[in-house]
């Protein structure tokens, strides 16, 4: 026994060293970079003029002899489950692999660098004591019986937006092949081979699957919901909007929920027009003019792009050149912050395109710290507290909750679509099951426009680094697949007894320090009618059309609530 365990310490040790060995040649090794080096490339299924020939392969409802079909009670997880499944195991990423980061060795303790992403992060269940709530569970509170349930939810993994920094890190390297050509080694040796691979806009495999297994996990935890329909003789209306990620993730979210085929006739999927000069509360950037001027809007991107300018400089400067070595790992090629952005974003779409990425054995955990901090600026400062704007462009889903829970119309005081949301057929009022479509920066916004200051509590995000002294961490609240769950519920113990609380990613969100009459609960929860007297007063106080087209002056580092700056 000891003579094996002698033999398999020597053993590593060998392959250790000649891992090292190998390192070090690799190392040494200069590869000139390929002519195709940073091209587009993309591949196209199914062929053109293929299709499915139904008539050779009849489906189901043709060929007959289902078998037994009975049913079964409708799930209730979320009530009568003693644990709650959260999605924080080894499988909440599966399959994509995402390696252990630079200056790790094998002994290192485990740093899951998917959870330093930002919106780029696959979501993941969060601690409910994160925000005050040591002891509270996504678990309907013993003694309490859930009545309707709302949902916002955020598409999952997509390729890059059209000609964001991926495309254009990849344009430089291409460019480079035509004006003399680089060099590459040690590190960046793939680089030598490297072609772009990522689409633009649209869900990738593992984003469809997390949208399908979110729309799996709320029948599981809420399906008895459903039996207040089959009572009314009605089906549900889901929402999203017209773009092509957008509508893929709703129907993906409601084959999880229904079943496939079930979902094409067990619920209606309406689809809101997404352009600008079109109201939409699942996209109010297209109806706030300010939203889309710098100096208001985009406040956290110019200020998270003045936080990297300066974060990553030692990292440009090991990826530039081997100091111990001597010489450079990349010749031909001067990498900037922008770059070492674009290449830790090709570090989360590739692998969430494509399973895995080279790119994201160049950084460091200290790297991915900072990358996630650059995230947190943007968001903080574009659809946070320390936006002018965001209150206002939350101000929409604000309103349609509202009117849902006091089943009355909205009115039109920001973006939502009145053409809409004036009639029970496309805004029904007496749903017991919501479930809205929407993109991270619109959950984001509404998140502020509800007032949850749990989610940012503490002072205004540092613009020159991390002093861990706010709660706020974009990865928590905006990555792939987020959902915003709002629970109503029934609790006879409770004066009055119709109580409601809301939810992040699983995180259950105090609201005693924001809403006024809403006690310190151990559950989250607070009377019903207090929270939506309280929700009427926030829409009467966020001014859609000063905050979204007056001209006034805003500046990072403050925290607006949300709202723009008065003089």
């Amino acid at each position: 026994m000891m003579y094996t365990a002698y033999s398999a310490a020597v053993l590593v040790v060998v392959l250790l060293a000649q891992a090292i060995s190998a390192q070090s040649i690799d190392t040494n090794t200069t590869i000139t970079a390929s002519s195709f080096v940073g091209v587009a490339t993309s591949n196209s299924f199914p062929a053109s003029g293929t299709t499915v020939n139904s008539d050779l392969f009849p489906p189901e409802s043709k060929i007959g002899f289902p078998g037994p079909t009975p049913t079964g009670l409708e799930a209730a997880a979320a009530q009568t489950a003693p644990i709650y499944p959260y999605n924080n195991g080894p499988s909440d990423s599966f399959p994509l692999v995402a390696p252990q980061p630079w200056g790790s060795g094998f002994f290192s303790k485990a740093f899951d660098i998917t959870k330093y992403w930002g919106n780029l992060s696959p979501w993941f269940s969060v601690a409910s004591a994160d925000y005050g709530l040591d002891e509270a569970s996504p678990l309907i509170p013993s003694g309490c019986n859930i009545v309707q349930l709302h949902l916002l939810y955020r598409h999952g993994a997509r390729y890059p937006t059209t000609g964001a920094a991926p495309q254009t890190f990849a344009t430089k390297l291409l460019n480079a092949t035509k004006a003399g050509g680089f060099s590459v080694t040690g590190e960046l040796d793939f680089l030598s081979q490297w072609t772009y691979k990522l689409g633009a806009e649209l869900l990738t495999p593992f984003g469809r699957s997390q949208n399908f297994q979110l729309g799996v996990a709320y029948r599981q935890l809420y399906g008895e919901l459903l039996n207040n329909f089959t009572e009314a003789g009605t089906i549900p209306v889901f929402r999203t909007e017209s773009q092509d990620r957008m509508v893929k993730t709703a129907n993906n979210f409601a084959a999880g929920f229904f079943g496939v085929p079930e979902y094409l006739d067990q619920v209606n999927i309406e689809i809101l027009v997404e352009t600008p000069g079109v109201n939409n509360s699942g996209a109010p950037y297209e109806a706030c003019n300010n939203s889309n001027v710098a100096s208001k809007g985009s406040i956290g991107t110019t200020v998270a792009t003045k936080f990297a300018a300066s974060a990553f400089n030692s990292t440009i400067a090991r990826l530039q050149s081997q100091s111990l070595m001597d010489h450079c790992q990349i010749t031909g090629v001067n990498f900037t912050a922008t770059d070492a952005i674009a290449m830790l974003q090709l570090c989360s779409y590739e692998t969430h395109a494509l399973g895995y990425s080279a790119f994201c054995g160049l950084f460091s955990e200290e790297d991915f710290l900072n990358y996630e901090y650059y995230y947190d600026l943007s968001f903080y400062y574009n659809n946070g507290p320390g936006s002018p704007v965001a209150a206002a462009q939350g101000k929409g889903y604000l309103q349609e909750f509202v009117a849902r829970f006091t089943q009355s119309f909205p009115d039109a005081s920001s973006a939502l679509n009145l053409t809409y949301d004036n009639n029970t057929t496309y805004f029904p009022l007496n749903q017991s099951i919501y479930a809205d479509a929407t993109h991270e920066v619109v959950v984001l916004d509404t998140l502020t426009a509800f007032n949850l200051t749990a989610l940012f509590n503490g002072p205004a995000l540092n613009l020159l680094g991390n002093q861990h002294r706010n709660s706020f961490v974009a990865s928590k609240v905006v990555p792939f697949a987020t959902h915003f769950t709002t629970q109503v519920l029934e609790c006879p113990a409770y004066n009055p007894t119709r109580q409601i609380r809301f939810l992040v990613n699983d995180a259950v969100i105090p609201i005693s320090g924001s809403y006024p009459g809403c006690p310190v609960n151990a559950d989250g929860l607070c009377s019903f009618d207090n929270v939506v007297s309280v929700l009427q007063k926030r829409i009467e106080e966020i001014d859609f059309n000063y905050d979204c087209f007056a001209n006034y002056t805003a500046e990072a580092g403050v925290d607006y609530n949300g709202r723009a700056p008065k003089s």
